[in-house]
């Protein structure tokens, strides 16, 4: 599950860079993905896989859409 996160985490930066955002590297060095809500203490997890074409990440969700958890968006409003 970290590495998944990382995967995403770091696809993220990407699309954000790619898109002309300023992403400063001192920031991207302080990002961690054990801050998420998909990560827990336990080792339990439940989740329905699904298989993305071979080799490649799903798409990653547009942050104007509906329907956010609540760690993604800074907290409940």
């Amino acid at each position: 599950m970290v590495l998944w996160t990382t995967r995403y985490i770091d696809a993220a930066v990407v699309q954000l860079r790619t898109e002309g955002h300023e992403i400063r590297d001192g920031d991207v060095a302080r990002l961690s993905p054990l801050k998420h809500k998909n990560l827990n203490v336990l080792g339990r997890y439940s989740f329905t896989p699904t298989q993305p074409a071979a080799g490649t990440l799903r798409p990653l969700r547009d942050p104007d859409a509906a329907g956010l958890d609540d760690d993604e968006d800074g907290g409940e409003n």
